[in-house]
């Protein structure tokens, strides 16, 4: 099986799915990381916090823990990405390049405005992909209801999926690894509701059984 994990920055992926990602991995399957930004951007007084450069090293290293195949990357703007035909081209053609089976991409929901724009184009551009899940990567609150019925047992690979997180080292000293907490409970509070240790909880948009 082909998976493409898709992500608005470096480190969305590996929040968000990355237990599931490493668990593709240990069975076989390929899997492909898309992330749409530079990742790098500055604060309302146009003070750095996050280097594009180092985001990418931080990246590759997060990719070769848990042991993606190819980080595909592309430029857009951190927090200027729109749903526009460009990504959409993006998309659309890693998709049909790799014959992917299977998409990870940011919930619709998601009140972060890059998360939103990707989640948004990959609704579009995966229209022909048989299996789509969409997954949640932060702690904002939204409007809508994330309907997290899609679980994967992540038992033996949360600690794989803590490495890739902390290989943002830039980010674990910015966030004081609140990352780590959070999305540690996350996976614990979600085991516990299908009678596993850890796991990851996604939101259908298709599945087809083949």
């Amino acid at each position: 099986m082909r998976i493409l994990a898709i992500g608005a920055h470096f480190d969305d992926v590996e929040l968000g799915c990355g237990g599931t990602l490493a668990r593709h991995v240990r069975k076989g399957d390929e899997v492909y990381v898309f992330v749409a930004t530079v990742s790098g951007f500055t604060n309302q007084y146009d003070q750095s916090v996050r280097n594009s450069l180092v985001a990418r090293q931080e990246a590759d290293q997060a990719m070769k823990v848990l042991g993606v195949r190819e980080m595909h990357c592309g430029d857009f703007k951190t927090l200027e990405v729109e749903f526009v035909d460009a990504l959409n081209i993006k998309i659309l053609k890693l998709v049909e390049d790799l014959k992917v089976d299977l998409v990870y991409t940011h919930w619709v929901g998601d009140i972060h405005h890059d998360h939103q724009a990707v989640a948004r184009a990959s609704l579009h551009s995966c229209r022909h992909v048989p299996r789509l899940l969409m997954y949640r990567s932060n702690w904002y609150h939204s409007t809508q209801d994330f309907r997290g019925h899609f679980y994967t047992d992540i038992t033996e690979h949360w600690g794989t999926k803590q490495r890739a997180i902390e290989a943002h080292v830039s980010e674990m000293e910015r966030t004081g690894r609140r990352w780590i907490d959070f999305f540690h409970n996350e996976a614990e509070n979600a085991g516990q509701r299908i009678g596993v240790r850890y796991a990851e909880v996604f939101e259908v948009v298709k599945w087809l059984e083949t």
